[in-house]
């Protein structure tokens, strides 16, 4: 099983196929997600210190926040599974 890297901004990759969503940061109940990430010691901070656009959320329980929009994540998510698929 090959492990297939998504690009989430700044050359930070995350596993695609460990991913169970991405949403964004702006809704209570995903600000209390980042909250207990932070606290259980599972958060990842990728932004490089600029404003969070998406949450990765992993099979783990790790809350992956980056700068990228969710779109765009999703996006990249897509054209990995379609470079596996041999779709164009």
């Amino acid at each position: 099983m090959d492990i297939k890297l998504v690009n989430i901004g700044f050359g930070n990759m995350v596993a695609a196929n460990r991913l169970v969503a991405i949403v964004s940061p702006e809704s209570a109940p995903i600000k209390r997600i980042i909250q207990e990430g932070r606290k259980r010691g599972m958060l990842i901070d990728a932004t490089y210190g600029r404003r969070t656009r998406a949450v990765i959320i992993t099979d783990s329980g790790h809350v992956v926040l980056s700068a990228v929009q969710p779109e765009t994540v999703a996006h990249r998510v897509e054209m990995k599974e379609a470079d596996v698929d041999g779709r164009d």
